[in-house]
């Protein structure tokens, strides 16, 4: 299973570069490759066509022009053919119907990102007296495709949460169960749904998602493969954890302390960058090799490898200038502006992983990461509450850095007898800068109210696990340090327990839409549902984390003859899942009920407790 050679086939078909066989729809007219063209998108397609293919790419597919079709100043050009990709949503069907009123272009070929509802095909129908529309088509493509294995819904908006954190807002709803319905379509997978039986979001979803299958069986009759494939839907609530700790592995760090938005850096923040550095791609899928090789490389092994290129052109013009650190990298680059025309790409990741070695070492992230590991993987409760409380009077430390400290020891030992947190809230609320993105004391309540030990299942705290890696050696940088991960993922136990057959049905039920005999005594596919699957499509609602997209591909290139895809309603760094957090006390969503019947054993027990009230 490959979402972006899935993606990638339905761009090249709509362009006119592939066949459209094997594309839902029907053809009246063929398209002429030499013909050039003009493509029309809405702001939900530009996200997906710009992360799976380039401008180049398009050019030469004939794509002479890619504009918007909300775009009212765009010139008329009867001479030219345009080819219209929008998701079928009632903005997109409108501008549609205003276009094909008054056509600027001789004709237009339709493809949708998911199935259009029969109404708004007879209003396209209508409103077509020109006779121009040559082509109508479904193609699924609705998601965000990151990396070959990793996508996203891309909702307008990140909050999920209806009127309760267990209930969905019917915008994120919706949108997840069309990206989840697309994502089935362009991998031709009819699944078995599982979903986390402590999560009313996930039944909620599962049972979206079941629905649509069901309205259109035909569109989901695939050849029935040895082993049914598994949809397994969870919940973020349940791994509070991952989120909350500094991730070392490449393309989790700069999500983590840069952030990457469409598979796009923003370095403008960055002091004397160049200008064409101001704003990068980041991405794999589009000829940026270096990164596909170094995205899972932790942060050590990245620096000597981006070392071995700075090596190697110096091999071949004979330069011996003397090349220890980050810093000494990036003044050759700087003084040798032919290397970077010969690299390339890789002058861009010098510039980024300066920045990150930079911020490391300004904010003090070693000694934090450290402590965040002892918080996740130790049981040392007096020698963790001293650091913390260093830590929270340190200037020289980050408020982010302090938020999830406190909020891994408020998840860590919540039910320890010397719980502190009253206290540790109080040295945070005397941190906290203003004006700031969220409010930290509540952000962490809403936590603990949303994601506690009484909400989540238990086991997201322990030793090493299945994906732990023994500490390796320095690689000859200075500037940056290997750094070990203890931690290990809820994900990767969860999928170890699937792909073993010991997933447990009281915790990961088949759903049951109480209309068909139980799955579970009557397997869809006329098998034992814990056979070991060998296609797993596996969405995590609340946000997914480039650290568990690591696992899944780790699973995927060493496991032959699985295959495994990761989606989520957005990809999150600690900074959105704390906002997020922060966002829902906002709203009244949590009250803060469980908080305050917590018992607290501090010395200032009885006020901790009537502030958190």
């Amino acid at each position: 299973m490959n979402l972006l050679q899935s993606a990638s086939n339905y761009i090249d078909r709509i362009t006119g570069s592939l066949p459209a066989n094997g594309v839902h729809g029907t053809s009246t007219v063929g398209i002429n490759k030499n013909k050039i063209k003009v493509l029309l998108l809405d702001k939900d397609t530009t996200s997906i066509v710009s992360m799976i293919t380039t401008q180049s790419h398009l050019l030469s597919n004939a794509i002479y022009l890619i504009d918007t079709i909300t775009n009212t100043t765009r010139t008329k050009m009867r001479h030219l053919s345009c080819v219209v990709f929008i998701r079928p949503t009632p903005d997109s069907i409108q501008a549609l119907v205003e276009e094909l009123r008054n056509p600027l272009y001789g004709s237009y070929e339709l493809y949708f990102t998911n199935i259009i509802k029969k109404s708004s095909l007879e209003r396209i129908a209508e409103s077509d007296d020109h006779e121009a529309v040559t082509k109508v088509q479904e193609v699924f493509a609705d998601y965000l495709c990151v990396n070959p294995d990793l996508f996203e819904v891309g909702l307008a908006k990140p909050n999920i949460f209806g009127s309760m954190p267990d209930s969905w807002t019917a915008e994120a709803l919706n949108r997840s169960t069309e990206t989840l319905t697309a994502v089935l379509l362009a991998l031709k997978q009819k699944p078995l749904i599982r979903y986390d039986a402590n999560s009313l979001l996930s039944k909620k979803l599962a049972n979206e998602v079941s629905y649509r299958v069901r309205q259109d069986p035909s569109l989901y009759d695939f050849r029935r493969p040895d082993t049914p494939p598994v949809l397994l839907i969870l919940d973020r609530k349940n791994d509070p954890i991952t989120p909350l700790l500094l991730p070392w592995t490449y393309q989790a760090m700069v999500h983590e302390l840069l952030g990457i938005t469409n598979n796009r850096v923003n370095l403008s923040v960055i002091p004397d960058v160049r200008p064409e550095l101001q704003e990068i791609v980041l991405s794999g899928t589009q000829g940026d090799n270096f990164f596909q090789k170094s995205m899972y490389l932790n942060f050590g092994d990245l620096g000597a490898t981006i070392k071995e290129y700075v090596d190697q052109y110096q091999t071949k013009t004979k330069n011996n200038t003397n090349i220890e650190s980050i810093d000494d990298m990036k003044r050759f680059v700087e003084d040798y502006p032919e290397f970077r025309k010969l690299a390339g790409n890789v002058s861009k990741h010098v510039t980024l992983v300066s920045e990150l070695s930079r911020l490391v070492e300004a904010e003090g992230l070693l000694a934090v990461s450290e402590l965040e590991q002892s918080l996740a993987c130790n049981d040392s409760h007096n020698q963790d509450l001293k650091q913390i409380q260093i830590i929270l009077q340190s200037p020289n430390i980050s408020f982010d850095s302090k938020v999830r400290l406190v909020a891994l020891y408020g998840l860590r030992y919540e039910k320890n007898a010397n719980f502190s947190l009253p206290a540790l809230l109080d040295l945070l609320d005397h941190q906290q800068p203003h004006p700031y993105g969220y409010n930290g004391v509540n952000a962490i309540k809403s936590l603990l109210s949303y994601a506690g030990a009484q909400k989540r299942d238990e086991g997201i705290f322990g030793g090493e696990g299945f994906f732990s890696r023994a500490q390796s050696g320095f690689k000859g940088l200075k500037g940056v340090e290997n750094v070990y991960t203890q931690h290990t993922t809820l994900l990767s136990k969860t999928l170890s327990s699937l792909l073993r057959g010991k997933m447990k049905d009281a915790s990961y039920p088949i759903f049951d839409d109480g209309v068909r005999p139980k799955l579970v005594e009557t397997p869809a596919y006329g098998v034992d549902t814990n056979e070991r699957p060998q296609n797993v499509i596996v969405f995590i609602v609340g946000g997914v984390t480039y650290e568990e997209a690591r696992v899944v591909a780790e699973i995927n290139a060493g496991t032959p003859g699985i295959s495994i895809v990761l989606g989520s309603t957005k990809i999150i760094n600690s900074y959105d899942f704390i906002k997020n957090l922060n966002d829902i006390s906002h709203k009244g969503l949590i009250k803060g009920q469980p908080l305050t019947r917590l018992t607290f054993h501090t010395n200032n027990s009885s006020r901790a407790a009537e502030e958190i009230k």
